[in-house]
C-alpha cells in the first residue's frame, strides 16, 4: 500500500484513479491537484480524494507515486513545476496515450518517471464521468526505457495492477505505432464517417441505426484532447492512414469489378479477426 499517492488533474481517468485507488485500498491517502479550486472541490465532494486543493508544493509534499492526468501538452511544464517539490525518492507516471515524446520529454527531467497508458477512455470527459470500476480488466502499457529505474518500474506496475489492469509492457516506439493503429486512426475514422453522413447537414442521422451509432461512437471525444493526440502521433497516425487507404483501396477495385470472390475473402478475412477479439466486459 502507498503511503500518499497523489493525482495530477482531476478528469475521467484522474478522477477515476482516485476513487479506484480509495475502494481498493491502494494508498493510506489520496490526493488531488487541480487548477481550479472548483474542479478540486468537486473531486473531493464525489469521494475521488481525502484531499484536494490547488495548491501544487502541499499536493506533491511527502507523496510516493504522483500521476500525471492532465493533457498531454501540460505534463512537461507541470512536471518542471512541481520538481522542486518532489520527494527524492517519488515516483511520476502519467496516463497519456501519446508515448515517445512525453516519455523523451519527462525522462529528462524527472529521474523516476515511467510512463503508462491505461487503455480505460472514453468518449466522455471530466469527473462527472468518472468511475472506480473504469480500469477493471483494461490493458495498461506501461513504456519503460533501457535506462528505467527497476524499482520506479515495479512500483507503478504494482500499482496499474492494483487498480484493476492488466500490464503489459512496450518501448514507447512500439506503443505510438500500435495505439495508433487500434486507437487513435479508429478515432479519424470515426470523425469521418460522421462528417461524410453530414457533409451536406445532418437530415441523414434521423435513419441512423446502431451500426452507425456504434461504429463513430468515439466521434463524439472532446475535439481539444484528440487533435494534441493526433498532432503529438502525427507520423504514425498519418502511416496507419496510408495503410488504410491501401486496404480501402482493394475494397474499392473488388466493388468496381463486381469481384464478389474478392470482396467475400476480404470481408470473411475481417470478420476472421474481429472475432477473435475478447473485449473486456
Amino acid at each position: 500500500m502507498l503511503n500518499k499517492l497523489t493525482i495530477l488533474g482531476p478528469g475521467l481517468l484522474g478522477g477515476s484513479i482516485g476513487l479506484a485507488a480509495r475502494h481498493r485500498k491502494t494508498a493510506r491517502r489520496v490526493a488531488i491537484w487541480a487548477r481550479r479550486l472548483e474542479a478540486a472541490d468537486e473531486a473531493y465532494r464525489r469521494g475521488a480524494a481525502d484531499e484536494a486543493g490547488t495548491d501544487l508544493a502541499k499536493a506533491v509534499t511527502d507523496a510516493e507515486l504522483v500521476v500525471l492526468a492532465t493533457p498531454i501538452g501540460v505534463m512537461e511544464p507541470l512536471a518542471a513545476q512541481m520538481k522542486p517539490f518532489l520527494p527524492a525518492n517519488c515516483v511520476v507516471t502519467d496516463v497519456g496515450s501519446v508515448k515517445y515524446p512525453v516519455v523523451t520529454a519527462l525522462s529528462h527531467l524527472l529521474p523516476r518517471f515511467v510512463g503508462a497508458h491505461p487503455m480505460a477512455g472514453s468518449e466522455q470527459a471530466g469527473i462527472e464521468a468518472a468511475r472506480r470500476e473504469l480500469f477493471e480488466g483494461a490493458v495498461c502499457i506501461l513504456t519503460p526505457r533501457e535506462n528505467t529505474d527497476p524499482v520506479a518500474l515495479k512500483l507503478v506496475y504494482d500499482f496499474w495492477q492494483a487498480v484493476g489492469c492488466r500490464v503489459s509492457t512496450l518501448s514507447p516506439q512500439a506503443h505510438d505505432e500500435i495505439v495508433a493503429r487500434i486507437s487513435h486512426l479508429p478515432h479519424v475514422v470515426a470523425a469521418a464517417l460522421v462528417n461524410l453522413a453530414c457533409r451536406e447537414g445532418n437530415a441523414a442521422l434521423k435513419f441512423a441505426g446502431p451500426g452507425f451509432r456504434d461504429t463513430t461512437r468515439i466521434a463524439g471525444g472532446p475535439a481539444e484532447m484528440w487533435t494534441e493526440i493526433c498532432v503529438q502521433n502525427r507520423e504514425e497516425i498519418g502511416r496507419a492512414l496510408d495503410e488504410l487507404l491501401d486496404e480501402l483501396g482493394k475494397l474499392r477495385s473488388a466493388l468496381a469489378n463486381a469481384d464478389a470472390v474478392e470482396l467475400r475473402a476480404l470481408l470473411k478475412r475481417a470478420k476472421h479477426y474481429r472475432d477473435e477479439l475478447r473485449f473486456r466486459q
